[in-house]
């Protein structure tokens, strides 16, 4: 159901305040503004101005015994905190020396506040103390609004509710509802993510999907009386309503909607009450700005031309030693791109490790990749040749010194400028990868362009191809989780560095597309404006198309910390907002780098298994495992479940106990204690027995190295440093967990001579977990992400 809202008046309120030179709607602005947009109830309100005379008449306009009066001004925000709110009786004198009174001591209060907090000064206090800072506050306050007193329903914790629209540079718009009041950030920061606030891009969500977001907080519980003793406030059609206003508020006075009128960039409620089943906004403030002119678009067809290029051309590689333009090349050949196909930049050389060179750019015939590894200061020539002469569709700019240092800054923006003017000619200009990255690898486009010798990192030329793509912001990370993938080496593993043209989102968008890649890897320390909303809508797509996404986002800060002038509209925090959109967007987001590894590896090896459900069986020959097993079922935001055994489970499993003369020492339950005089055959049979039953939905398994009864040993003297069985235990789980329906994931708490054991699996495309609680707590995550990616996929909607 889309509201009716009338966006004419709304325009015309914000034309009004331009015209007026003010880049905010006053209280009473904002009330106005909520009418248009369908408010069931506003205060009633009247603006007194210093000097006026005040009446009875316009005092009697006002039910009731009580008014609330509140100073105005453009820049008092918290007027509370100022003494710029007050309830008084509602007689003309009373009304009349309250107003008197607030004026003066908000000057004061409001002063001091500046004084005592420069870092939250309004840039237009700046500079200001004294005599002269309290002249010029009392110049700005416009007058004092008096408002219909109304009391709540109910006096109790959590009886108010904020609602707000913020522009993230990110993000683009995004809404936040939750707990409100006064102590709304002292909430935020107090109880645990998502439970006193929950924010969404508003691109992202619907009205109906936020409010059940909303349903995960202490504040619908409240308002909804589902508190022990609490009755309910507001219906849920209500807060559909106002939530479906504020989306498509956000969605109008947007950066990314060309024809916005204006930004908001921020829109505040806070609080609504709740009085006779009614929404009563108390609170408001609306700030905006002038649109800005959109960014000249990139040709994304181009990545192709970057992962899979049919020609290719390198600048930077010494005929003399081995540098990193030669270290390039040499990784470049190995990976099986065709020598003939490329060209080598070089002044001095015919040839270089069998690669035809020549003399300069000018003699270079366009080529699909042109990768440049030469110094930051030779950067600024060489774009603009290889832009005047259409020289190449991509570039990959390795060199560092743009951008990373403060003396460097002006630099990168000379480059982008550059980039962004070849952007708007006809054709668009080539497409750049960096500066300041590692390159890229794409297996399918015989492509590796990493200046890391190969000795270094072997495994990306020996390993099979898996099914991941790793798009990442630092090329150390990108080479060291490569060579923690279990499933094999990425198809393709993308460095974006800086960012100056392409951006993570871009090859998220792109690799949506691609039918080889089933599971994405992000690593990202941040985005250009607006990018990381593009990013979203690149998960979005993938994620339709069938694909897992798992983001470790770098360069959380403590929440709230950076709010602008501790607004509640921010009090989500940064990296509160940037997870809660890229979890709604569909991805997985992690938390620590070992649970990055953990659920990259999961995905990539399980992206094809069934998950129907969270119910888990667990196998241990260790009886501390199986209570373990038990008590790691809760996750963060995710738990799993026992599984209940079924009849001809309990029975193939004794069966399998009397036969191996275990049945007296081992009871059929789940977790299943096989004890340690069980032999690797058992433990198998058990998993594949445990496998069929349909109410079990994966199957978490101790590999228990130091089993007297296993097969599988560890032996230093040897070359692999483990004694290899064909039937071992290993030889066994390796060959179940391939042919199973669903997940199998194995978990050793061993020390380091048990390692080459655990490698072997992995080599295997089985992923190793060092302790129950890892395992449990990895798999629960993911099982719920699978589990939420259903209800994504079941709409099919791409917002």
């Amino acid at each position: 159901m889309e509201p009716y809202i009338d966006f004419g008046q709304i325009d015309q309120l914000f034309d009004a305040a331009v015209q007026k030179g003010r880049s905010q709607l006053f209280e009473y602005e904002n009330y106005a503004l909520l009418q248009s947009v369908g408010a069931e109830s506003v205060p009633a309100t009247h603006m007194w101005l210093p000097g006026a005379r005040l009446s009875n008449a316009d005092i009697d306009l006002f039910p009731g015994e009580r008014v609330v009066l509140k100073i105005v001004s453009p820049y008092i925000v918290h007027k509370s905190d100022v003494g710029g709110v007050r309830v008084v009786q509602k007689t003309t004198g009373k009304v009349r020396s309250g107003c008197r009174r607030m004026l003066d001591e908000a000057v004061e209060r409001y002063s001091s506040y500046l004084e005592h907090k420069p870092h939250q000064c309004p840039e237009h206090y700046l500079g200001l103390v004294g005599e002269e800072l309290r002249e010029a506050v009392a110049q700005d306050i416009q007058g004092v609004l008096i408002c219909e007193y109304l009391p709540p329903d109910s006096m109790a914790f959590g009886n108010e509710l904020l609602v707000s629209l913020r522009l993230t540079r990110e993000f683009g718009m995004v809404i936040t509802a939750g707990l409100g009041g006064t102590d709304t950030e002292l909430y935020a920061q107090s109880f645990r993510r998502g439970q006193a606030v929950v924010s969404a891009s508003v691109e992202l969500v619907s009205g109906a999907e936020f409010l059940q977001l909303f349903k995960s907080t202490i504040a619908y519980k409240k308002v909804g009386g589902l508190d022990r003793g609490g009755k309910r406030l507001v219906s849920d059609f209500q807060l559909l309503e106002c939530f479906g206003a504020f989306i498509a508020l956000g969605r109008r006075y947007s950066p990314v909607n060309p024809e916005a009128p204006v930004i908001i960039d921020e829109l505040e409620i806070n609080p609504f009450a709740f009085s006779d089943y009614q929404m009563v906004p108390l609170d408001g403030l609306c700030r905006f700005s002038k649109p800005k002119p959109l960014s000249a678009s990139r040709s994304l067809e181009r990545i192709d031309k970057l992962l899979r290029p049919e020609s290719a051309a390198i600048m930077g590689v010494s005929s003399s030693k081995v540098n990193f333009g030669r270290t390039i090349l040499r990784n470049l050949i190995a990976a099986g791109y065709p020598a003939d196909k490329v060209r080598v930049v070089s002044p001095s050389a015919e040839s270089i490790d069998g690669v035809a060179c020549v003399p300069s750019l000018d003699e270079l015939n366009q080529v699909d990749l042109l990768v440049v590894v030469v110094a930051a200061e030779q950067v600024l020539s060489i774009i603009d040749q290889v832009v005047e002469k259409n020289l190449a569709q991509s570039v990959i700019l390795i060199p560092g010194g743009m951008g990373e240092t403060e003396d460097s800054k002006e630099r990168a923006r000379e480059v982008m400028a550059k980039i962004q003017k070849a952007h708007s000619l006809p054709g668009g200009g080539p497409v750049f990868l960096g500066g300041n990255c590692l390159g890229a690898i794409s297996r399918p486009g015989k492509l590796d362009t990493f200046f890391v010798p190969d000795e270094v990192a072997p495994a990306r030329h020996e390993a099979g191809q898996s099914n991941l793509a790793l798009i990442c912001q630092s090329g150390a990370f990108a080479l060291i989780r490569m060579l923690k993938m279990v499933a094999g080496s990425p198809l393709y593993n993308i460095t974006v560095g800086n960012q100056m043209d392409l951006t993570i989102g871009d090859f998220v968008r792109r690799l949506a597309g691609d039918d080889l890649v089933e599971v994405i890897g992000i690593y990202a320390e941040g985005f250009n404006d607006l990018d990381g909303l593009h990013l979203c809508r690149g998960i979005r797509e993938a994620v339709l198309a069938g694909k897992e996404v798992v983001v470790y986002k770098a360069g959380r800060t403590p929440e709230g910390k950076l709010a602008t002038s501790g607004h509640t509209a921010s009090v989500a925090g940064d990296y509160a907002v940037c997870l809660a959109c890229l979890s709604q967007a569909g991805a997985l987001v992690a938390e620590t780098f070992d649970e990055f590894d953990g659920l990259i590896n999961l995905a990539s090896v399980l992206h094809g298994k069934k998950i129907g459900g969270n119910q888990v069986a667990g196998i241990s020959s260790a009886g501390f495992e199986t209570v373990g097993l038990a008590d790691y079922l809760e996750a963060q935001d995710s738990h799993l479940a026992l599984s209940p055994l079924g009849a001809s489970t309990r029975e193939a499993i004794s069966r399998l106990l009397e036969r191996s003369r275990l049945a007296g020492f081992v009871e059929v339950k789940n977790p299943l204690d096989l004890t340690p005089a069980a032999d690797d055959q058992v433990m198998a049979k058990s998993i594949e027995y445990l496998a069929a039953d349909p109410m079990v939905h994966s199957v978490v398994v101790s590999y228990s190295t130091i089993s007297p009864n296993t097969l599988d040993m560890p032996d230093l003297l040897s070359g692999q440093g483990y004694r290899d069985a064909p039937q071992s235990f290993s030889n066994l789980l390796v060959k179940l967990s391939g042919s199973l329906d669903i997940p199998v994931v194995v978990f050793n708490d061993v020390d380091y001579v048990h390692e080459p054991l655990n490698r072997k699996l992995e080599k295997a495309g089985v992923p190793v977990f060092d302790n129950c609680g890892r395992a449990m707590a990895t798999l629960s995550r993911y099982t719920s992400y699978r589990l939420g990616l259903n209800k994504i996929r079941e709409t099919g909607v791409k917002k």
